[in-house]
């Protein structure tokens, strides 16, 4: 039986460069046999954390947005990938944003073990994504169970559709063949 993957694609820009190595992960897990999801942050209402803690009680987050439901989704996935635009060498604000909403899944019986992060930006630079890597590796910690399984990183595109036929998108292809 196929494993469950949830991909959370936090670019700004529709079928920009992250979404679309999100796609490429995607045509892979599928082709061997799981289920894959994406859940664009793009058109989705994501508010700021608040740092009430309610949700360690409830389990539930008190702000009525987008958020909640993409949690559910979260805590059910056996894969978790995230994409992302690399912004001033880390990951955007609406993925970190996401990230932070995640509070009311700490201490339950979540089902992800690995996780993946997908990376494109302008600057080619190797450690472009190093405060991205960084930063996810702290959200993973604090889920014991799961781990930093993989990372693609695509660099020296920027517009809309430049990775079009960049061999990264093989890369993430099979990264999602193997999960």
């Amino acid at each position: 039986m196929g494993k469950n993957v949830l991909i959370l694609s936090a670019s700004p820009r529709k079928n920009g460069n992250s979404e679309t190595l999100a796609d490429a992960f995607i045509r892979g897990a599928e082709e061997a046999g799981n289920t894959a999801e994406k859940i664009c942050l793009y058109d989705k209402n994501i508010g700021f954390c608040k740092g009430c803690l309610s949700c360690q009680k409830t389990r539930r987050c008190t702000i009525q947005d987008d958020a909640n439901a993409i949690i559910g989704k979260m805590k059910q996935a056996d894969v978790m990938v995230f994409a992302t635009p690399i912004y001033y060498y880390e990951m955007c604000g609406q993925m970190k944003t996401m990230l932070d909403r995640t509070n009311p899944l700490y201490g339950t019986d979540y089902l992800f073990r690995d996780i993946y992060l997908l990376a494109a930006a302008a600057e080619d630079d190797g450690h472009a994504t190093d405060g991205a890597v960084q930063g996810l590796s702290g959200w993973t910690a604090c889920y014991p169970k799961s781990r930093l399984a993989g990372v693609v990183f695509c660099g020296g595109v920027n517009a809309v559709g430049e990775i079009k036929g960049n061999r990264k998108l093989i890369e993430a292809y099979e990264m999602g063949k193997n999960v």
